[in-house]
């Protein structure tokens, strides 16, 4: 009864299952549940599908787009795909749940027909509908700077908002942006009439669709009702769900015994009132209790089915698998047979041949041990005989070759404690015995007589091999400190030789001479002296360093040997010098050398240093050196400067520092006797013109032709002044040509001349003054032109040379002086610059001075001869006599001026000059012109004005003081243009 009562109410439950989709019997491949057709007519199943087609199906809307509804099943699985799912690669994510999470399908996604399954069994058969949960704070999604950067909110920066809340303060009023535009559905009108058409095919084909689903549907249930039986059956079992028995039964530690779980299992059993209700409640339980029986005997023979081919594969497998064991079994026990045999046979003879070799193998490691021990204990006498023949490196090997041992072959040998020990010490005395021997070598080889050279033939270092060792032993011990010994050892016998030559020189000289506490410096030496004694000291320090440099030259092969390379012990050929592996590192190399440049270097300083001191400073401030001393000095400073610097490969300054302050001292009395022989000629300058030396000739000739000024000595024998040359008479011209050019000159410009010769010939013969006597020219050539401009420009040669006037002729005499010094003005300043580039500044400046001055010369004279023809104007009246004694005495000027500057002037400066005053003439008779009231009428007084013009521009014409173009009758007409 029970079962038949359970098989109803399943029939009954598979019957609303199938009738809950009577449209979508088509889509097996979607909806895998409704693979079975029943009939939906039958009269048992009638009230069921009435129910299911009054309740509300799952697939009509959608929970989360309220606006959606579908008609169809396909709708709705299109609805999911477009809208709540995401496709990742190949795999597809449900997002049709809360907050786009689907509850029942992997986070990771599933394949497209899984997908396909999923939601045909959780969203579309959907037997309950679950509303959304009620939305809450905890429902709210937003990110914590979007929160703290509420406009709206208040700002929360103080004690009232954080206890009183954000309404204490008020709200920041955020308007709409006028960046983006309002959208309304008059946008989307366009869209809305494009996409229409399209939409109304979509449902027209939509609507087909869904009707021949229906017919096929119905076609298929007819076919299908001779075989609902079977249909029936496998439906029920594919439909089973253990969801619809209770959880307790389920559980492991179901407990009857227990008063709850009994309460649970039989509700309600003891509390009916009659006996009938009672029974009726416990046959209904019994019914229900079936009912969860057989859903669980069913389950489980679904599972048997499903697993009925492993079943019966294990038992067949199970007989071949034991046969398989027995064979293995007896191949395991033949092989352990075999195993057995070849042990007793083969390994244990093999084995005792092994252990034998093993022990003869530790005998000999230890007769090793034996001879090892015997070796290290004679390592002390070998020692001994290595220093002895001073391989010193071969000794420092030996030690740390022994150590070496101690500490690895030979640790823990009782009888060897104490020789670590012993060879350290031995270490450190041959360290102290290697430096005490190259401070004996470096003293006995520096200090060598230095008539010793001329004897020695391949090198100027003494017993090689002997320096070669020391420095190997020092490079072995990584003591580099033998480098700054060596270098005080030279400076101290570059000290006591400078000394012992000062001595030797005092007690050849005649004069008294005292030493100074240092014993290098003299009191009372000359320049001469200085230079007798600096030649000596030269030469004795240069062959000084020649030693000290083939000594460093050693230490460098010895460096480059020790590091791995090979070097020259004063042969040509390459010798080996160490017979092991190389022991000095690169970086060590390289710092070796650095040290031994320096030392080079240090001591060529020295040596300039000593020299420099040699004389005291009060002592060179006694005598000033000639021109022949100083270029003997030059000469010795540059000799032994470039020596040094050939050795060290660095320049010195202290000797050259020493030099050029003699050379400044040379330049400034050089400059100081002629600067003061130019002020005192240009004091008795009388400012006339003199005779030119066909010797100045020459060099002006030389100077133009090749710009070469060494010819200047030709006037030696006297200076110039007042008109004559000293004994430099012989030949004398008027002028002076200067590139075809008359230059009509005064004493004081041949002098300026003859002494900017000497200053450029100074400088040729001793570069080292070029700088001091360029800026030197310049000061004189200044001192010329302001003292000249005193003397003649502001009349201060009235006072100073007893002159009684300024003519225009002294005018233009110091006009032709100065042309003639711009003349010399770039030769002078080419000459300088190519001994010496950095030192020509200051001629542009003295060339604009100049220049100004010969322009103030011509305002002078055209201003002198402008005022009086201004002052004859002012007394002229336009009548008869003609011409009037105003014009004749204007003629006579132009006849004074042209007399006094004609002869003198180039006549391009002399047209300058008379147009100029000119000029003025016509701007002065114009205003007398106004003045009188006289009209170009053609009256009497017009008649008179032309007259007058007439004998002045004859005059013009006569002087030839204008050029042709202007001597012209144009002034009669011009001058009535106001």
């Amino acid at each position: 009864m029970a079962t038949v009562q359970h098989s109803q109410t399943l029939a009954r439950k598979t019957s609303l299952t199938n009738i809950e989709k009577p449209e979508k019997s088509t889509l097996n491949s979607l909806l895998p549940a409704n693979n079975v057709v029943v009939h939906a007519k039958s009269s048992a199943a009638s009230p069921a599908v009435e129910a299911v087609n009054n309740a509300h199906n799952s697939w009509e809307s959608c929970y989360y787009c309220p606006r959606e509804n579908f008609k169809a099943v396909n709708e709705f699985v299109k609805h999911l795909r477009e809208r709540h799912c995401t496709r990742e690669g190949g795999s597809f994510v449900c997002r049709y749940g809360f907050n786009g999470v689907c509850p029942s399908l992997p986070l990771d996604g599933v394949s497209d027909r899984d997908y396909d399954a999923h939601v045909a069994k959780y969203h579309v058969n959907q037997q309950t509908r679950e509303m959304p949960p009620e939305w809450s704070v905890f429902s709210a999604a937003q990110n914590l700077p979007a929160v703290l950067n509420d406009p709206s909110r208040g700002k929360q920066s103080n004690l009232f908002t954080k206890k009183w809340g954000v309404d204490f303060v008020e709200r920041n009023h955020v308007p709409a942006s006028p960046r983006i535009p309002e959208v309304t559905m008059n946008d989307f009108e366009k869209y809305m009439g494009k996409i229409g058409k399209r939409y109304k095919r979509h449902e027209r084909l939509n609507s087909q669709q869904q009707a021949m689903t229906l017919e096929e549907a119905s076609a298929a249930a007819v076919a299908s009702k001779g075989t609902s039986g079977t249909l029936h059956s496998t439906a029920t079992s594919q439909e089973i769900n253990l969801s619809e028995i209770p959880e307790i039964f389920l559980k492991e530690n179901l407990n009857l015994q227990h008063a709850p779980t009994f309460g649970q299992v039989f509700p309600n059993v003891m509390q009916s009132p009659s006996g009938a209700e009672r029974k009726r409640t416990g046959r209904l339980l019994q019914e229900q209790l079936s009912h969860y029986l057989d859903i669980v005997e069913v389950k489980i023979a679904q599972q048997v089915a499903q697993k009925s081919a492993a079943f019966f594969h294990a038992m067949t497998s199970q007989d071949a698998i034991m046969c398989e064991m027995q064979e293995a079994a007896k191949r395991v026990k033949a092989l352990r047979s075999s195993l057995g045999s070849l042990n007793e046979t083969v390994v244990i003879d093999t084995f005792r041949v092994l252990r034998y070799a093993q022990r003869r193998q530790n005998f000999e490691e230890v007769v090793d041990k034996l001879c090892l021990m015997a070796t290290v204990h004679k390592t002390q006498p070998m020692l001994q005989l290595l220093l002895g023949t001073q391989d010193y490196v071969a000794a420092l090997d030996l030690i740390g070759t022994t150590q070496e041992i101690l500490t690895q072959e030979l640790i823990g040998v009782h009888c060897f404690k104490h020789l670590p020990m012993q060879l350290n010490e031995m270490e450190k005395l041959i360290d102290k015995m290697l430096t005490t021997e190259f401070e004996r070598y470096a003293t006995t080889d520096l200090n060598r007589p230095l008539s010793d050279v001329l004897k020695e033939t391949d090198s100027v270092c003494a017993e090689e091999d002997k320096l070669v060792c020391i420095v190997m032993g020092l490079l072995r011990m990584k003591n580099f400190s033998f480098v700054e010994a060596y270098k005080d050892e030279a400076i101290v016998t570059i000290k006591a030789i400078i000394k012992q030559l000062v001595i030797e020189f005092i007690a050849t000289s005649d004069a008294e001479i005292c030493l100074t506490g240092a014993g290098e410096e003299a009191q009372s030496l000359t320049v001469g002296e200085w230079i007798a004694l600096l030649a000596k000291a030269t030469v004795a320090l240069l062959t000084v360093l020649q030693r000290i440099q083939a000594v460093t030259h050693i230490m460098r092969q010895t460096i480059d040997a020790a590091a791995g390379g090979s070097c020259k012990a004063g042969g040509d050929n390459a010798v080996n010098l160490i017979d092991s592996e190389a022991f000095l590192t690169a970086s060590d190399q390289t710092h070796v050398h650095e040290k031994l440049d320096e030392l080079l270097a240090a001591v060529c300083h020295y040596c300039h240093e000593r020299c420099a001191n040699l004389v005291s400073q009060q002592s060179l401030e006694k005598t000033v050196a000639t021109t022949e001393e100083l270029a003997q000095l030059s000469s010795l400073v540059e000799d032994f400067g470039q020596g040094c610097e050939l050795i060290c490969g660095v320049a010195s300054v202290p000797l050259k520092v020493a030099v050029k302050v003699q050379a400044s001292r040379f330049a400034n009395r050089f400059h100081s006797e002629r600067k003061q022989k130019l002020a005192l000629l240009l004091d008795t300058e009388r400012w006339r013109q003199v005779d030119i030396p066909n010797e100045f000739q020459k060099i002006i000739d030389r100077i133009g032709e090749n710009k070469e000024f060494s010819a200047a000595a030709a006037i030696s024998n006297g200076p110039v002044a007042n008109g004559h040359v000293g004994a430099v008479t012989s030949v004398a011209n008027p002028v002076l040509l200067v590139e075809s050019k008359p230059y009509t000159l005064v004493a004081s410009a041949l002098l300026l001349v003859q002494m900017l010769c000497e200053y450029c010939r100074c400088a040729q013969r001793l570069p080292i003054v070029a700088g001091y006597l360029s800026r030197n020219v310049v000061d004189l050539l200044r001192t010329f032109n302001s003292r000249s401009c005193q003397l003649v420009i502001g009349a201060g040669a009235l006072r100073v040379a007893g002159l009684k006037t300024i003519t225009s002729t002294n005018l233009a005499l110091v006009s032709r002086a100065l042309q003639l010094v711009l003349w010399l003005l770039p030769k002078i300043k080419s000459h300088f610059q190519s001994l010496d580039a950095t030192a020509v500044a200051g001629f542009d400046i003295i060339e604009r001075d100049y220049q100004g001055h010969i322009k103030e010369i011509e305002n002078k004279i055209y201003g002198i001869v402008s005022d009086r023809v201004a002052a004859q104007l002012d007394s002229w009246d336009a009548r008869p006599p003609i011409p009037s004694q105003c014009f004749r005495n204007i003629s006579r000027h132009l006849v004074k001026l042209h007399e006094a500057i004609a002869p003198i002037l180039p006549e391009l400066q002399i047209h300058a000059i008379y147009g100029i005053v000119h000029r003025n003439f016509k701007d002065k008779l114009r205003k007398k012109l106004l003045d009188l009231n006289i009209l170009n009428n053609g009256g009497p007084q017009h008649g008179v004005v032309t007259s007058e013009l007439t004998f002045y521009m004859e005059t013009l014409r006569t002087l030839k003081a204008l050029p042709a173009p202007e001597l012209d009758d144009s002034i009669r007409e011009s001058i009535w243009t106001f």
